[in-house]
């Protein structure tokens, strides 16, 4: 077909039976049996597999096709215009014409299509002339009619508008006003790169979109990069779905699973054919090859009915039971070109802007997904360049390790669920509303109590040696609650606990180390006085008795006597509390048997399909937002704005650590969304939509909408959630 560049590998061709065409639409109803006979020597047939491109958008090939069986949509600038079937044509106007195509076409099942090329028309048109003007004479009354009942359709649109739209929007960018027409899509008037960072979506009027989205109203238009944590939200959620883009490629099925710190776990749907290590190699491959096509991305809406059938068919059964309870009369949906997944926030507008830095890795008994570093501009230029992921050997062991502790852990908790059949948000939505909410709170918190009991026996087991217990983890993991109930079950196995604060190691205030913006950096192990904790725990260890140190968060002076005096028993542990209790080099010289460390953290959520599931950050900044606003007036907005601090502190001080850990305690309750949902849902709507949080207000407000809210009555008062929601059974 010319040597298109743009379109897709050619596959094998060979003459379409003239039988063939006389059922394959009303161009060739208007020719007889000797037309079509005739006709045929002059196609070729060629078939593509669901998923291949036919055309591409601006090729310079000119032929019409004619389909003979099958379906393909067809998309502009990375939005679908429609669909063709058995009987219709495309390509006639770039054929006649001889204009550029203006149009993809993409096969979405098994396509065969008749091919008229251009130099095939030229030699019919010169060998048989009449025949030649009876097809053009045919094509083109069937494009008429067409074109009357289209007229008629937006006639009938603009008669259901009281107003009809503008030509132009107004849109405010960067602090300039301009005037573009209605449609242009965002990634036309957004820049590449702000201040050195690749834009990955835009905010418009402060909610996050991708690119590809046009515009249809006057709006203020932000640009959203990495130096936001949104945007590295859609940077990885971009990596995962090209991804399954890969994985379909291959014949795998796959499913994204949990984020373990700078990676994220594949789940394969089935046993693989050959070595894990062989097969993240392949995956590896495939999905540098999606980026290096440059895939457009596909926003599409589908009707409710449409979308559950196709997921039913596609064996994505968590996705299509979440849809049995979708309130809205569409849903959301996102490709690179095959596979299709609920969008449940922007996407990269082009696979190519994620650069080639992408790396799977065998991981237990799936794969591991490394995030990738994106890619960076050149000096002085908009040209960006791949980076390859910033990851050490020392890490990835790290990883691997943190990776086989959290599996283990959620391992235990995904059988019970499986017993429950919970398995997505879907399938939760439906067992609340059978009404099965009560017995789903109580063995969701007696499988926690059960982890309690088995960590305060394995420290039962180690007997004297285990005498200084650290327990660790991010914010709003409930530390607290767990530290109290881990003291019920260490009484109950006859041993004292002991607690002990390492914020009451506080260096003065004054000496406090400050973060780049210049505050006072209270996350850093610098800002504790470390080797006045170690010469403590050195004596307590030992036998002594110390009077510990208090820290007067008031006035910013640090006591090393002030605190109670304490010593150790042969009943008794020291329970160690503080956000670096997994760094080894806190302790010194301690003996190594001698300290137990946990890290607790909510690791579990389940899946709204095989490319989305609940992060467990967002739980904990709901969990956070609640707690704050009852109990310390704080806002919805204050937390937010802070959020990115917090986490900033999380990935410096405590992730890195995690394989340290002893043992991993999931403080998740699968049914929290649910109950938090009554409480935050307000909270978010007072955030106002000029406030700059209102970016992840309004996220977090669509994600909660996805679950059957959950009134707190069932909550037991010594479960971790009554920590964040109130009416706690522990006294403080």
């Amino acid at each position: 077909m010319n040597g298109d560049p743009n379109a897709a590998s050619k596959p094998p061709s060979h003459p379409p039976d003239a039988r063939d065409l006389e059922d394959a639409g009303p161009v060739f109803a208007h020719l007889d049996e000797a037309d079509r006979a005739a006709l045929a020597s002059y196609l070729e047939e060629l078939e593509f597999e669901p998923g291949a491109d036919v055309l591409r958008e601006d090729g310079s090939d000119r032929a019409v096709f004619f389909v003979l069986a099958g379906r393909a949509r067809i998309t502009r600038r990375g939005m679908q215009i429609g669909g063709v079937a058995r009987g219709a044509h495309f390509g006639e106007l770039a054929l006649v014409a001889n204009r550029p195509r203006a149009a993809s076409v993409t096969a979405t099942t098994a396509l065969r299509v008749a091919v008229l090329s251009l130099d095939r028309f030229l030699e019919l048109a010169q060998n048989e002339p009449a025949l030649a003007l009876r097809l053009v004479q045919s094509l083109f009354t069937d494009v008429a009619e067409k074109l009357v009942e289209m007229t008629d359709s937006v006639g009938a649109l603009l008669r259901d508008r009281s107003l009809p739209r503008r030509a132009g929007v107004d849109v405010t960018l960067l602090g300039e006003r301009r005037t573009v027409r209605t449609g242009t899509r965002l990634d036309a008037i957004v820049p590449h790169v702000v201040d050195g960072q690749l834009v990955v979506a835009a905010l418009v009027d402060r909610k996050a979109v991708s690119l590809c989205t046009p515009i249809a109203s006057d709006c203020t238009v932000d640009p959203l990069t990495l130096e936001h944590w949104e945007g590295h939200r859609v940077f990885r959620r971009t990596q995962a779905l090209v991804l399954l883009e890969a994985a379909h490629r291959l014949g795998l099925e796959v499913s994204l699973g949990h984020s373990v710190g700078f990676a994220q776990r594949v789940s394969l749907m089935k046993p693989p054919a050959q070595a894990l290590d062989a097969l993240a190699a392949r995956l590896e491959r495939e999905m540098q090859q999606v980026v290096r096509e440059d895939r457009t991305l596909l926003e599409e809406w589908w009707s409710v009915d449409e979308a559950r059938s196709h997921f039913e068919q596609a064996g994505w059964v968590d996705l299509a039971q979440l849809l049995e309870i979708w309130r809205e009369p569409a849903v959301p949906l996102v490709s690179f070109g095959s596979v299709y997944a609920l969008r449940l926030g922007p996407v990269l507008a082009r696979s190519e802007h994620l650069g080639v830095g992408l790396r799977v890795l065998a991981d237990n008994d799936g794969l591991l997904m490394v995030y990738a570093d994106p890619p960076r501009p050149d000096d002085g230029d908009e040209t960006l360049r791949s980076v390859p992921p910033k990851v050490s050997s020392s890490q990835l062991l790290g990883a691997e390790r943190a990776s086989l502790q959290t599996h283990a852990t959620t391992k235990d908790q995904d059988l019970w669920l499986d017993a429950l059949g919970i398995t997505s948000v879907g399938t939760f939505n439906r067992a609340c509303i059978r009404g099965d909410v009560s017995q789903l709170i109580r063995v969701s918190e007696g499988f926690q109590e059960k982890r309690l009991s088995r960590i305060a026996d394995e420290i039962l087991r180690r007997g004297r040696s285990a005498r200084v217990i650290c327990i660790a983890g991010p914010s709003s993991s409930g530390k607290t609650t767990f530290i109290n109930r881990l003291q019920v079950q260490l009484q109950v196995n006859g041993i004292q606990p002991i607690g002990l604060s390492l914020d009451d190691y506080y260096v003065d205030r004054h000496l406090t180390p400050r973060d780049e913006g210049g505050d006072y950096d209270y996350e850093t192990v610098n800002a504790l006085r470390a080797d006045l904790l170690q010469a403590h725990l050195t004596a307590l260890v030992d036998g002594q008795r110390v009077k510990t140190a208090r820290y007067d968060f008031q006035t910013g002076i640090s006591d090393p006597s002030g605190g109670p005096e304490l010593s150790l028993s042969e009943d008794s542990v020291l329970l160690l509390e503080g956000i670096h209790g997994l760094n080894p080099n806190l302790l010194g010289n301690l003996p190594g048997d001698s300290v137990y460390r946990v890290f607790v953290c909510p690791l579990t959520q389940l899946p709204f399909d095989r490319l989305s599931r609940v992060h467990v950050s967002d739980v904990r900044l709901l969990r956070r937002i609640v707690r704050d606003r009852h109990t310390r007036g704080a806002t919805a907005a204050m937390n937010i704005a802070r959020w990115s601090k917090v986490r900033d502190g999380e990935r410096k001080y405590i992730f890195p650590y995690q394989h340290h850990a002893d043992v991993v305690f999931d403080s998740s309750l699968i049914y929290e969304p649910s109950v938090l949902k009554v409480f935050a849902e307000r909270y978010l709507l007072e955030v106002s939509q000029s406030d700059p949080a209102y970016t992840t207000a309004f996220r977090l407000l669509a994600l909660l909408d996805r679950f059957v809210s959950i009134y707190p009555d069932h909550v037991p008062p010594t479960s971790i959630l009554r920590e964040f929601i109130g009416a706690r059974g522990f006294e403080r």
